[in-house]
């Protein structure tokens, strides 16, 4: 009989555990979410270890510029990767975490500096750097006269991109949006209609223990105030699952019916597949693909969950999707297609930095061609949606624009079925979904209709 695997050590020490995080992030190109996810899980960290290194490795990651403002009198020429890091690290817990003291911050980075450096001057540096700011107090942004750069400062976003966002949205909208990437995400799941109804979703939860309450925006999304519904028995038998709630509009938007033939161009990890299958009450056919073959399991996983057998799944470029399905075939196509991410900020902190404007263009054109695509599979009086998880003008009314004007009979179809807090979807058949009107992920939904 074959030995159980030891468990790995885990010695207590958050902030150097969320310090290694951060330098992969850095360094490696690592997604945060990932790799604090995988941490937790290799360590078995128990929850009140949890908490605090998810609140130290996304509060950095967040308000990195910020942090880079108020350390930028006190360091004097360069500095290691990872030093940076620890004074970023430790300079948060100064600023916005009230529970640690502030001597007990700094007497910790201190321990780690001489645990990793190679010689003692690395730990006096850090100290000195943060004591002086102890002594001396945060710097002030209120010296910042240009608007864009004080935002940027304020808020740890690219100033390129502040600006781009005041563009396209004003002063206010912009603000209020960035101030909100940077507050944890609402915990939401969607009931599955086929196995119960909201109330039924309700009471499951309740029964373990689990603080959760209804949404006021869609009927069947509930809002999970405390615990982990992911680890639930409710969520193991299929009764719910996890799905921000600004994304579960395109299933309103495609306006389903049992017994229709519907194509789920850029389906992982299947929230959106499933959600439509539920609104067809499990009958008929949806077809789900995408380009990751390792991700049309998780479409299948989530699927086989939730118990919805008219999903089928394969690994397909949506591009080249006339190659593999009869024309004017479908009567609703959902369009999820790949964008910059920039609405799940508070999810992806690290997506902030790593974008550039040049992404924008290539993007674009990848999403008109989906689109291009989707539009020879759908039948005459089918209906197309089209949505993103971004809030970006070029890729959502930009790409929509584009699109329009190569199809004269495609047109834009308004959503008699969106929840009440979707006024925009309802009349216009565009919508825009910023942070801080659902406190949830920025997200765009367009709908169109196929004349003929």
């Amino acid at each position: 009989m074959s030995k159980k695997k030891k468990a790995p050590i885990w010695d207590g020490n958050v902030r150097d555990a969320a310090l290694t995080i951060l330098l992969a992030v850095d360094e490696k190109q690592a997604y945060s979410n990932l790799l604090l996810h995988q941490t937790i899980e290799k360590y078995h960290i128990d929850a009140k270890d949890r908490g605090l290194l998810t609140e130290l490795t996304y509060g950095t990651l967040q308000y990195k510029l910020t942090l880079d403002y108020y350390l930028e009198p006190y360091v004097r020429g360069k500095l290691d990767t990872w030093v940076r890091w620890l004074l970023r690290l430790s300079l948060y817990q100064i600023a916005y975490l009230d529970k640690i003291p502030d001597h007990a911050a700094v007497n910790e980075a201190v321990e780690i500096a001489k645990h990793r450096a190679r010689h003692g001057g690395i730990a006096a540096t850090v100290n000195g750097i943060l004591r002086s700011i102890l002594r001396n107090g945060l710097r002030e942004t209120t010296d910042i006269k240009d608007t864009a750069q004080r935002i940027a400062i304020e808020t740890s976003h690219p100033e390129w991109l502040v600006r781009r966002y005041i563009d396209g949205f004003g002063v206010e909208v912009t603000e209020d949006m960035l101030i909100e990437n940077n507050f944890p995400p609402l915990q939401t799941v969607r009931v599955n209609a086929t196995k119960a109804d909201t109330r039924g979703g309700l009471e499951a939860l309740w029964e373990e223990k689990y603080a959760v309450r209804r949404s006021e925006n869609v009927p069947e999304c509930l809002h999970v105030i405390e615990g982990q519904p992911a680890r639930s028995q409710a969520f193991a038998d299929g009764i719910i699952t996890i799905q921000d709630e600004s994304s579960m509009l395109p299933a309103y938007a495609l306006d389903v019916q049992p017994g229709m033939r519907v194509y789920d161009m850029c389906a992982a990890p299947g929230g959106k597949t499933t959600h439509i299958a539920e609104k067809m009450n499990n009958e008929g056919e949806l077809i789900a693909t995408d380009l990751h073959k390792h991700k049309i399991k998780l479409i299948q996983e989530n699927a086989d969950r939730l118990g919805l057998s008219i999903i089928k799944t394969s690994v397909l470029d949506g591009r080249k999707a006339t190659d593999e399905f009869e024309a004017a075939s479908f009567d609703r196509i959902l369009v999820d297609a790949p964008c910059s991410g920039l609405g799940v900020i508070r999810r992806k902190p690290d997506i902030k930095y790593t974008k550039t404007e040049e992404d924008f263009a290539s993007l674009h054109k990848i999403q008109v061609d989906l689109l291009d695509a989707a539009y020879e599979l759908l039948k005459p009086q089918g209906k197309m949606v089209y949505s993103t998880c971004t809030i970006d003008k070029m890729e959502n009314n930009g790409t929509v624009e584009a699109f329009l004007a190569k199809h004269p009979d495609m047109q834009l179809a308004p959503v008699e079925n969106a929840p009440e807090a979707a006024v925009g979807l309802r009349e216009e058949g565009m919508m825009q979904v910023f942070p801080q009107q659902f406190n949830s992920d920025g997200f765009f939904v367009a709908s169109f209709v196929k004349k003929g």
